[in-house]
């Protein structure tokens, strides 16, 4: 989730976590759905409750009974503190002392948009506050657990210095990065977690509390089958606490059918409705600004395709990867996907077929073409496996199917086909 980085109280910073892409494939969860992954797991977080409706946010503001408040919109973004509500309201995070505010300033965020940095020009409707404890933060540091391919396995990072972006920590000064490797089939072990704490500067009890929350971190970890779990920052208190104040957590897509519950809490609502539709074909879809559609398979040719339109003149209008195994369905339901764009002037089809049968994309075509009765230009290059046949198909078909020999010349003619229009 994009989670707000830097301190409760005083000089925060603006370290925003980004988006991933909106698709089943890459999992996004709110701010208070990890914390409560991470209370679950006996990890300390702020005390906190959410709300939906102004009155209930009062409520949770009284029931805390904390010196002071910290009320959070909730939205897969960063940047939430320095963002604009259509309301009039400024920033997404508000510290008050005053339980009584907490209802007026809810009401001013649930039902309206905000934007952020890393929002939509329109914004992002919030129908969520994370009403919780503020605490005082005396140090920050910054702590991980990572897969690492050259390890083969987990990975502890750590460094006294958080609060702030890890990689300039790491090109400043590398000294303060400290890295353990963990044995996945014996854990963290209680020298490595006390050397990690230590590493980071707790000192006396705090630091056998810091090594306790970093094994309870890793049983995270390995229970919600994650691929990385950052917390930035891992801070003390002044009442010699430790407290992780902020989490980022990856999760493996790969483990969907066994963390059913974990994927459950997806709120998809905050997907551009395309996007989550071409997600149940298996398709990879990102919409741009231009009028030409990419119907491609890889990610690699798919950016290749939207630079080489854009080479010539044309501006593409969505990413859309088909992946490997694409079977005639998928094909017919990505055709739905980039007709119903209003933008979309012409479609650019570019198959390599490597794992893919050319001649499935073929079938696909000319079935699409014909129950949707495409309006637009079509122009086609394939290439690999069965492409002889998957050519006769098209060429067969009647349909007004532009051929291309090659990448560049396809894009000279969906361009081209754009101009005549």
């Amino acid at each position: 989730y994009g989670g707000w980085r830097g301190r409760e109280k005083g000089g925060r910073k603006g370290g925003e976590m980004g988006m991933n892409v909106s698709s089943r494939r890459w999992l996004n969860l709110q701010e208070y759905q990890s914390k409560k992954l991470m209370q679950e797991s006996g990890v300390t977080v702020q005390r906190f409750y959410v709300a939906d409706n102004a009155p209930d946010a009062l409520q949770a503001a009284k029931r805390l009974g904390a010196k002071e408040i910290v009320l959070k919109a909730q939205i897969l973004a960063g940047g939430r503190g320095k963002g604009v509500f259509d309301s009039g309201l400024k920033g997404g995070v508000h510290l008050t002392k005053d339980p009584s505010v907490v209802g007026e300033l809810a009401n001013r965020m649930l039902g309206y948009s905000l934007t952020t940095k890393q929002t939509p020009k329109e914004g992002v409707k919030v129908k969520m506050v994370m009403v919780a404890e503020a605490l005082d933060i005396t140090r920050e540091t910054y702590f991980a657990i990572l897969m690492d391919r050259a390890c083969n396995g987990p990975v502890m990072v750590g460094s006294p210095q958080g609060g702030m972006d890890i990689e300039e920590v790491a090109d400043k000064t590398p000294e303060l990065i400290f890295k353990e490797v963990i044995d996945i089939f014996e854990g963290v072990r209680d020298d490595q977690a006390l050397r990690m704490a230590a590493n980071l500067g707790f000192k006396g009890p705090l630091e056998r509390q810091a090594a306790d929350q970093i094994k309870r971190l890793y049983d995270l970890f390995l229970k919600v089958d994650a691929t990385q779990v950052e917390v930035n920052p891992l801070g003390e208190t002044p009442e010699g606490q430790v407290v992780c104040f902020d989490a980022k957590i990856n999760f493996d897509d790969n483990a969907e059918f066994r963390q059913k519950a974990v994927f459950a809490l997806d709120d998809m609502s905050e997907s551009d409705p395309t996007e989550t539709e071409a997600a149940k074909w298996d398709l990879k879809y990102i919409g741009l600004d231009g009028n030409i559609a990419c119907f491609v398979n890889g990610a690699g040719l798919a950016m290749a395709t939207c630079d080489i339109i854009d080479l010539h003149g044309g501006k593409p209008a969505n990413f859309l990867d088909l992946g490997g195994g694409v079977k005639e369905k998928q094909v017919y339901e990505a055709f739905k996907l980039l007709t119903a764009d209003p933008k979309v002037e012409a479609i650019l089809v570019n198959i390599f077929g490597g794992i893919v049968n050319c001649a499935i994309i073929a079938n696909g075509i000319t079935k699409a073409c014909r129950e949707l009765e495409l309006k637009v230009p079509l122009v086609v290059r394939l290439e690999g496996t069965n492409v002889q046949e998957a050519k006769r198909i098209l060429s067969e078909s009647g349909l007004p199917i532009v051929a291309a020999n090659d990448l560049e010349d396809a894009a000279k003619k969906a361009v081209a086909a754009i101009a005549k229009k």
